[in-house]
């Protein structure tokens, strides 16, 4: 199993530093990627700028958009700003997308909120066709540039539910769910959906497994990650955010040992850490923890 982590977009008081500091420690460590998320409605800088800086400060880890809201954006210019950045990366990007779950930023941009998920399939189609050097109108050229990796980066199913990964199984190569609490049993289900609706669609190659929990292993980290995921989650409501950042145990090397281990017998191939703060210790206590596994 590989060790993926999400560069701290989401913190307050991200800045220019941090993206140097963090990719360059993240390019050093047992990472196999580097992520970062979507957000629109928020303090939050473009997740394409961070990773266009990260691509261009790493050498070896992978780049991955997790998730590109797909069906708020046009997928042509979709298409060309991922190729651009697998050219930039050398080909070293992996996509998820996904339709996210903030009708605000759909609003933001000026996009419909309405038929997302057959606009998600929609939009991968044509995204892989830009990718293959097909015109996207009659008479017109190609959309460039054509990116490293043959035919496009693989790209990875943000879903959570069993409907929404079986409709991935046309077209996705895996899944990229998230536990939320670093609990194996969201996993499990999610890697079996993931399974079956893959057999199902009478795909030959099996899914790429993936998941991931918030943590923090910076002082004070029970009261850092409940901070994080309450702030996090307050746009579903004040008491569900509050009542589910008081359930967060991704605080202490043992708990988070304990879920590594679980959600590796589940047969994940990835799993992504999510930090609750800009601090690097949360890499470098990360990093040594995972050293000790071996």
């Amino acid at each position: 199993m590989e060790y993926s982590i999400c560069i701290p977009y989401m913190e307050a008081g991200y800045d220019r530093g941090t993206t140097l500091d963090w990719c360059r420690e993240v390019d050093a460590g047992p990472f196999a990627t580097l992520s970062c998320g979507e957000r629109v409605i928020s303090y939050s800088q473009d997740m394409r700028v961070i990773l266009s800086a990260a691509a261009a400060l790493t050498e070896r880890v992978r780049i991955m958009p997790s998730l590109y809201v797909l069906p708020a954006h046009a997928p042509v210019r979709a298409a060309k700003e991922i190729a651009t950045l697998d050219v930039l990366s050398g080909g070293r990007v992996r996509v998820g997308v996904g339709v996210g779950g903030r009708e605000q930023d759909y609003r933001a941009v000026g996009a419909s909120f309405e038929r997302r998920h057959q606009r998600l399939d929609d939009a991968v189609a044509e995204m892989r066709r830009v990718w293959s050097g097909a015109p996207v109108f009659e008479g017109g050229d190609p959309v460039g540039p054509a990116p490293v990796q043959a035919g496009g980066p693989p790209i990875y199913a943000g879903s959570m539910g069993p409907k929404a990964i079986a409709r991935a199984a046309r077209w996705a190569d895996g899944l990229y769910g998230f536990t939320v609490n670093a609990d194996p049993a969201p996993a499990g289900a999610q890697f079996d959906w993931a399974r079956s609706a893959w057999q199902e669609a009478g795909r030959e190659q099996a899914p790429r497994l993936m998941t991931g929990f918030w943590y923090s292993l910076a002082d004070d980290a029970a009261t850092k990650l409940e901070r994080y995921v309450f702030e996090y989650l307050k746009v579903a409501g004040t008491e569900i955010a509050r009542a589910m950042a008081a359930n967060m145990v991704a605080n202490n090397p043992d708990t988070i040992l304990r879920a590594i281990d679980a959600i590796e017998e589940l047969g994940c191939d990835e799993l992504f850490f999510v930090p609750a703060t800009l601090e690097l210790t949360e890499l470098e206590r990360l990093s040594k923890l995972l050293a000790t596994r071996g």
